[in-house]
Formats: C-alpha cells, sequence, structure tokens
C-alpha cells in the first residue's frame, strides 16, 4: 500500500483557507484520510496537517510545483512529504545510555519510523549497544582544545550519512551556533527539569536544594541559546521530602525517556509545527 502523504504548513489565517486546500486536493484525486487545523488569535496565523492518499502517479510528480503556486497566493510555508523513503537520524550520547537504550529498542519494535544511520558519542560507553543493534558507531572525543574540529568531524559525518534529524539523548556537550543553524528545527535534546525553570547542567541538584514537589523533563529544538529553544514535549513527576537526590535522578531518568522518544515520533510523523519560539503539536 502506498504511504499516505503528509502536508504541514502555516500562514496568515483568512477565509477560503480549507476549502481551497480541499479543492487543490480533489482536483487532482486526493483523498484526503484525515486533517486538523489550529489558529492563533493573537498572531492571527492559521495551521494545518493533512494526511491525503493519491494513487495517480502522474499527479504524484508535479504535486510539490502545482502546490508551491496556490501557497504562494497564500503567504504559507509548508512541506510536503509522503515518507516513501525513511529519514535519516543520527543519535549523540556521552554517558548516560537510558535514553538511547529506550529509543533504539523503540526503532527495533517497529515505533519509530525511521533509519537510524549512526551513533556518535564523545565516550565508548554506548559502543556496545551500538554494536548489539548493529548501528554505526563513531566515537569522537570533544575537549575545550578540540571543540571545533569534533565538530567539523560530526557534521562531515552527518553530511556523508545524508542526516535530516539529530537527537540529543543526554548528549552532556553545548553546540556550537553554527552547529545549531546548520540544522535548524532538526535538533532535538531532551533536558532533565521542566523547562524554563532550572536550566543548565545540573537541575535536579538545584530542584531538589529548592525543595521542589514536582520534577519534570522537556524536549525541545535545540537553538543557540542553550534550553531556550521550542518546546516539543514535557512531563512531570510529583516528589515528596522523602525523595533524596538520587531519587530525584533515578525517577527523572523515566520521564526523559518518555518524552524524547514522543517528540522524536512526533517529528518524525511530521506532526510538529514551530513558530514564535513555540510549537504546534497535532494529534
Amino acid at each position: 500500500m502506498t504511504k499516505p502523504w503528509i502536508l504541514l504548513l502555516h500562514c496568515p489565517d483568512r477565509k477560503g483557507l480549507v476549502a481551497a486546500i480541499a479543492q487543490f486536493l480533489f482536483e487532482r484525486g486526493g483523498n484526503i484520510l484525515h486533517a486538523a487545523q489550529h489558529q492563533d488569535n493573537d498572531l492571527n496565523l492559521f495551521f494545518m496537517r493533512v494526511e491525503f492518499a493519491l494513487d495517480d502517479a502522474s499527479e504524484r510528480a508535479s504535486l510539490r510545483e502545482q502546490f508551491g503556486a496556490l501557497a504562494q497566493r497564500y503567504g504559507m510555508e509548508w512541506e510536503l512529504s509522503n515518507q516513501e523513503q525513511l529519514p535519516k537520524v543520527a543519535i549523540f550520547v556521552s554517558q548516560y545510555l537510558h535514553c538511547l537504550n529506550d529509543l533504539l529498542f523503540r526503532h527495533h519494535a517497529g515505533e519509530l519510523q525511521c533509519e537510524i544511520s549512526l551513533l556518535i558519542s564523545n565516550h565508548e560507553d554506548a559502543r556496545p549497544l551500538a554494536d548489539f543493534y548493529k548501528i554505526p558507531f563513531h566515537h569522537v572525543p570533544v575537549t575545550k582544545e578540540t571543540k571545533l574540529q569534533a565538530e567539523e568531524r560530526q557534521t562531515t559525518l552527518l553530511r556523508e550519512n545524508g542526516v535530516e534529524l539529530v537527537v540529543l539523548a543526554r548528549y552532556m556537550q553545548v553546540l556550537s551556533p553554527g552547529f545549531c543553524a546548520a540544522y535548524p528545527r532538526r535538533i532535538i535534546n531532551v533536558h532533565h527539569s521542566f523547562l524554563p525553570a532550572f536550566t543548565g547542567a545540573k537541575p535536579y541538584h538545584a530542584a531538589f536544594a529548592r525543595g521542589v514537589k514536582l520534577i519534570g523533563s522537556s524536549s525541545h529544538y535545540v537553538t543557540e541559546v542553550l534550553d531556550e529553544g521550542p518546546i516539543i514535549e514535557q512531563d512531570v513527576m510529583r516528589i515528596s521530602h522523602d525523595d533524596q537526590l538520587g531519587d530525584l535522578i533515578q525517577k527523572g531518568r523515566d520521564l526523559e525517556r518518555l518524552v524524547l522518544s514522543r517528540a522524536v515520533r512526533w517529528h518524525l510523523e511530521r506532526r510538529i509545527l514551530s513558530y514564535a519560539n513555540k510549537t504546534v503539536i497535532f494529534n
């Protein structure tokens, strides 16, 4: 069975947008399987995600070009994909392996529709997992003195493997502005706190010192400003005065696995639209 096409778009809100898109697909023999929309009234923006089937091969060949004319008329920013070819993903990791292990298992179980092309780490700890799942592993050490050279090696590997999405599965290095700019809205990080609270390297320590009653984890797109990118998913867990720092860290790891896997899956399924440092997540 041919995989459905997915259309993601946003543009200034106006009357007739849904009708124009539906008419465009109808005239080309498209069958809408699912559609969702959202309006931001404050910014007067319209958002839409459409899944549709298109069996006519001649229409498929020119669909992007034809839709481009419609998109220009309405000032749309848009993305059209049919996912016949699985997107290629690279995972970066350091020494905490719980998120990596979860992603690899979910991929193996068929939950993440992608090709994990390579694993990159500044430590050797993840090599056995990579070998078990038969994923190429690249050890790229990073020090303050070699950070630039390390990133050049990493970007070369990403380019050579045609990587579309980079997932930071507890990769404990800050990416340079240049690296972030090369992959806008295509780097997903997991942060071990409920952003915007407790940014930085040791949020569980800060949460414990503050005596919070809830801990959380957040997944977000990476920008050049640390921990300030558009948030994709968050989750929380209640704790009590009985929980010590180690308990917070242990419980937090469950949250980290969940929010990162959800964010990656939604990105792969083209369910996320990012704007004004926020996201719209379509069900």
